[in-house]
């Protein structure tokens, strides 16, 4: 939930002139690996709790990432 107020910011000003999209893909393929053990977790019926706030963290990022993509200049 920390991303939000960074996605607000960006949402509002249009702008991502300060940000390096280098580090935010780095972000996103951390939780992306996450989501791959998140999800073998599930099949075996644990961690749930972990599959659906990992879940929720990668789309933030994401969200995040696209953002950066679409007001790069």
């Amino acid at each position: 939930m920390g991303w939000i107020p960074q996605i607000v910011q960006i949402w509002r000003t249009k702008s991502v002139k300060d940000l390096n999209i280098k580090s935010y893909l780095m972000v996103l393929l951390g939780i992306s690996l996450m989501e791959v053990y998140a999800l073998s977790l599930a099949t075996k019926g644990l961690g749930y709790a972990f599959l659906i706030t990992n879940t929720l963290s990668l789309v933030i990022i994401l969200v995040l990432v696209i953002l950066i993509l679409r007001y790069k200049k």
